[in-house]
């Protein structure tokens, strides 16, 4: 299993456990995932994090158990395996920003059982470190098609869908509001 880091901070030589900044809602049980954690993501959905890191952004993707008029409705006829997100405004930053990806060992981590989201409540030194550039083309690179709105909040009825969609850092989209658990089930 191969877990990553993304920053726009590429020299960190250890991570710390620390709380979110912006705590949000959790499911009953998961108040401690708001608490000092090191995160990590998957392989799979690292799509998620291919973004500058206050970049707002509505990812989405089909599931075994997704209804074909939602997939027509949001994804249209994309042969790509997830689309995202952006608003306007973000593009020029989302073109000119480097993305740091630090590998993780996985020893310390365990599985939060979201959207391939792992957590660490040690320190963790990172294996590698790569920079990225040019984020549109490395989502296109690993299968997600780019979609740029005026506004993401016009979005926010994807939830009510039979899609898998994950919002990240909507607080700072035009007009979204106060945070909240933006990620629906299931989680495949």
């Amino acid at each position: 299993m191969r877990l990553w880091h993304f920053s726009d901070d590429g020299e960190i030589d250890v991570f710390e456990p620390r709380p979110v900044i912006v705590p949000v809602e959790r499911r009953v049980g998961q108040a401690w995932l708001n608490g000092p954690l090191v995160w990590a993501i998957d392989d799979v959905h690292s799509i998620l994090y291919l973004f500058p890191r206050e970049c707002p952004r509505i990812v989405v993707w089909p599931t075994s158990n997704s209804l074909e008029a939602d997939k027509r409705a949001w994804l249209g006829n994309t042969a790509a395996r997830a689309v995202a997100f952006v608003e306007r405004s973000w593009i020029e930053q989302l073109s000119k920003a480097t993305v740091y990806r630090y590998g993780m060992p996985p020893q310390t981590f365990e599985d939060t059982g979201d959207v391939g989201m792992w957590v660490s409540r040690s320190s963790v030194a990172p294996s590698s470190i790569n920079p990225l550039t040019d984020l549109p083309a490395r989502l296109e690179e690993v299968g997600v098609e780019l979609r740029v709105r005026d506004s993401l909040t016009p979005l926010r009825s994807v939830w009510n869908s039979s899609l898998h969609a994950s919002g990240i850092r909507l607080r700072n989209a035009a007009g979204w509001g106060k945070p909240g658990w933006t990620h629906s089930e299931p989680w495949d």
